[in-house]
């Protein structure tokens, strides 16, 4: 009998509410907690419709993330074994916190960044180890797809193909297309936070750094084609260099088209990505028909912050799935030696937009998330990845997780020998 909440009700949320209620052998009570009550209640409507959970003990809460005090409650009320936290970046320490105070162990998709600063590294969490460790209580960090499916296709072919791996490729391409002039694949606010950052990659034991998608060059996805594709910074490197250290270079590349790059680039020179706070002379919000006295301010000075302005005025990501067709292609590619002969190595998964459309409501980008998180709970839960401490998904042990991708709708393909073109 497993107890889980769940921490978000965003489209990633949603995915993998769907694959904990396909998978009732393992879970049994499971909550969805927000801060809207009624996104929560959306999704579980959306369960039922679909006929899966039914033998579930489901049920929802509001709860404000940032909150570490109603975080204790909520838990030591509902009393987890899990908290699966698909909230945001900056709520990560927070719910960290609650776990720890309440014997909760902790899973998430992505890793902690400062409220204030386009910053991310997993130093944060990782300073967390001794308290977990000591809790007697296990922590997995990023747990989505890029992080966690490309850091378990790592280690698994660190296990089955390679004495030493040398250079390690992440490549993530989205060629699907949601018919509309700008949208984010997922949250607004940290999308365009992670895409404006400088680019960073590792070679022979440093990190260069990199003007934000400086580096660009052609590469050939399955299924889809040849895409231009961006160098960028991603947490997982950070990880996987410090767990494999024979890996001489280290990097991670997403697609993008033209468009999409106008129109951040006009977002950036406009100063709509700006995440610091600014002062806004606004009209009052009156009722109509309403006559203010004489001499009453008509106006008020209000704080707002540029991105967070636009993230409300742009489409929701969780409303693109049902127009949205092609696919995604992410993967590793692997060079290395084995038994002294040197060899390179593709693993990918592709993942069609309207595929997961129709299983779960949403597009592919929160499917290729939300369905490795559910699958590190179900890691958690069987017993098969649990630690004592803070840890990275390749720290455990692949091959359980990799036999679930094949299982639960991201099957992977694997390439041997063949051309990576990096």
């Amino acid at each position: 009998m497993a107890r889980i909440i769940m921490i978000g009700a965003g489209g990633v949320a949603t995915v993998c509410a769907h694959k904990i209620a396909q998978n009732e052998d393992v879970f049994t009570d499971f909550m969805i907690a927000s801060r809207r009550k009624e996104k929560c209640d959306e999704i579980v409507k959306s369960l039922k419709a679909k006929g899966i959970g039914q033998n579930m003990n489901i049920s929802t809460a509001q709860v404000d993330a940032d909150d570490v005090e109603q975080l204790k409650a909520l838990f030591s009320d509902f009393r987890p074994e899990l908290c699966i936290n698909l909230a945001l970046p900056y709520q990560d320490l927070t719910i960290m916190d609650a776990c720890l105070a309440c014997g909760v162990n902790y899973l998430d998709t992505a890793n902690y960044e400062p409220r204030d600063e386009a910053h991310f590294e997993y130093s944060w969490q990782w300073a967390y180890a001794d308290r977990f460790r000591e809790a007697g209580l296990t922590a997995i960090l990023g747990c989505g797809f890029d992080p966690g499916v490309s850091g378990i296709y790592t280690a698994y072919a660190a296990k089955h193909h390679f004495d030493e791996i040398h250079n390690l490729d992440i490549v993530d391409c989205n060629g699907g297309n949601h018919h509309k002039a700008f949208a984010t694949n997922f949250n607004p606010e940290i999308n365009i936070r992670e895409i404006t950052q400088k680019g960073l990659y590792y070679k022979d034991g440093e990190w260069i750094e990199t003007e934000p998608l400086e580096i660009h060059r052609t590469l050939t996805y399955p299924s889809i084609g040849p895409r231009e594709s961006y160098l960028m910074h991603h947490e997982e490197l950070e990880s996987l260099v410090k767990n494999y250290p024979t890996i001489r270079q280290a990097r991670f590349w997403m697609t993008f088209g033209q468009q999409y790059l106008t129109y951040l680039d006009v977002i950036q020179n406009i100063g709509m990505s700006r995440i610091d706070e600014i002062e806004y002379e606004a009209p009052l919000a009156v009722d109509e028909g309403t006559v203010l006295p004489e001499g009453h301010p008509t106006t008020a000075k209000v704080k707002i912050v540029p991105l967070q302005f636009l993230k409300a005025v742009l489409p929701n990501p969780q409303d693109l799935g049902e127009n949205y067709d092609g696919e995604t292609s992410i993967g590793c590619r692997i060079k290395g030696v084995k038994d002294g002969k040197e060899k390179t190595y593709y693993v990918y998964n592709n993942c069609k937009h309207q595929e997961a459309y129709k299983e779960t409501g949403m597009q592919g980008v929160s499917y290729t998330t939300g369905v490795p998180a559910m699958i590190g709970a179900m890691m958690f839960v069987k017993g098969l990845w649990r630690k004592p401490g803070v840890w990275n998904v390749e720290n455990f042990d692949p091959d359980p997780f990799m036999e679930q991708l094949n299982q639960q709708g991201l099957p992977w393909v694997e390439v041997f020998d063949g051309d990576l073109e990096l």
